[in-house]
């Protein structure tokens, strides 16, 4: 089958099932659920691959909220990523609603091309991007086993080649000291809220001395019961960010040693935990980029590379994917510009008439890469290069 033609047909699939997918979509957005419980979302996606004829596998992977589906006999193998978890409190402000029918969509258009190309394709619903690293167990559990090359697309307030995230890892830290009368007794009090508040000035003092590219942002999550009373225990909930996973490493153990300082100040012990996974920095992988890119602009959508100024927008776990096979996360325009991911305007957008255009250009945009990459063993092979010989492509 002619390349033209095959995307021909699959953008001529999408438009037919356009009303599936903006429902799916907007049936996400109106039930958000939080990490590794979005067992609407699952079953909705699931159902909606059933009913289109591919093999399902609910709960794959050991995690009830997760799901594979598949098609095509031989030839190269894509995955497509669907993300559907929302946010606390605020909902689907980073669009995953709009990630997962996009992601349906390109499924639904390149299957149906996908026997002639002699091409196969595996969607794959990955739970809690939101830091819980569903995809990161989906690979560990080999998930990306005979997998050519993976893509996802993600909602945005511009068109964009690429996301430019770093790495990530959380940190949760308590520190113990002993109660005392805080009026009768206090000198044989050892106050851990002090301890805490010395740590977290530590870490602001740290964070003139780090790299551009790199992040520290916590919270304090237990400061004591009542006043009067010296605290025992005090907890923070630490993010720390760097620009690649080595430099993580780094700067995790500097953060450490200043929350650790201040229970070395008053007296008190500590108590932390890493919580695992940690996400890695996203790989970019040019001649990927560059046939979405292509196909996006046939679209009427120009995407563009981030401004040349450091553009820190975040972490994900697809940055994971992208060490273990060639993959691509570009940004698609759903809002004005300025109109940042995470906050309440987003979630609005994300159901908006601006956020369904996201939904259906998304999954032509893809499906088209995905033919790019089973027609032409050039192309894939370029992508196959680029990846094998990647070094660290992180904005400084």
């Amino acid at each position: 089958m002619d390349i033209n033609e095959a995307k021909r047909q699959a953008v001529e699939v999408i438009d037919s099932c356009s009303e599936l997918l903006l429902e799916v979509s907007h049936s996400i957005h109106s039930h958000p659920e939080e990490n590794y419980a979005e067992h609407h979302a699952h079953d909705v996606l699931t159902a909606a691959l059933e009913s289109n004829g591919l093999d399902v596998q609910r709960g794959a992977y050991g995690m009830p909220t997760a799901f594979e589906a598949s098609t095509g006999t031989s030839g190269p193998e894509i995955a497509v990523f669907c993300e559907y978890d929302a946010l606390p409190g605020i909902g689907h402000a980073c669009g995953h609603n709009i990630i997962a029918a996009a992601g349906l969509g390109a499924t639904l258009g390149a299957a149906a091309v996908a026997k002639e190309l002699n091409g196969r394709l595996r969607v794959f619903g990955s739970p809690a991007e939101e830091g819980g690293g569903g995809k990161v167990f989906m690979l560990e559990r080999g998930a990306l086993d005979g997998i050519d090359a993976a893509m996802m697309v993600h909602p945005a307030d511009a068109d964009l080649r690429w996301m430019n995230t770093i790495a990530v890892q959380q940190l949760l830290i308590t520190w113990h000291g002993e109660a005392a009368h805080a009026a009768a007794q206090p000198w044989n009090g050892r106050n851990a809220l002090d301890a805490a508040v010395l740590g977290y000035m530590n870490v602001a003092a740290l964070r003139q001395h780090i790299r551009p590219d790199e992040r520290i942002h916590g919270v304090f999550t237990n400061g004591g019961d009542k006043p009067n009373i010296v605290p025992a225990s005090a907890a923070m909930h630490w993010f720390v960010r760097a620009g690649d996973i080595a430099s993580l490493e780094q700067l995790k153990a500097r953060v450490l040693a200043a929350l650790k300082a201040g229970g070395e100040a008053t007296g008190c012990s500590t108590e932390f935990s890493w919580l695992e996974p940690s996400y890695a920095e996203l790989v970019r992988n040019a001649p990927f980029e560059n046939l979405y890119a292509a196909n996006s602009a046939a679209l009427g959508r120009v995407v563009a590379e981030p401004d040349g100024e450091i553009n820190v927008v975040g972490s994900t776990d697809m940055g994971n994917v992208s060490h273990v096979v060639p993959s691509i996360h570009p940004m698609i325009a759903v809002a004005p510009s300025g109109v940042g991911i995470h906050t309440e305007k987003f979630t609005d957008f994300a159901a908006s008439p601006a956020g369904d255009a996201g939904v259906l250009d998304g999954a032509k945009a893809m499906a088209m890469t995905i033919i790019d990459l089973w027609s032409s063993p050039e192309l894939l092979q370029s992508v196959t290069d680029a990846f094998a010989s990647r070094g660290n492509l992180r904005v400084l």
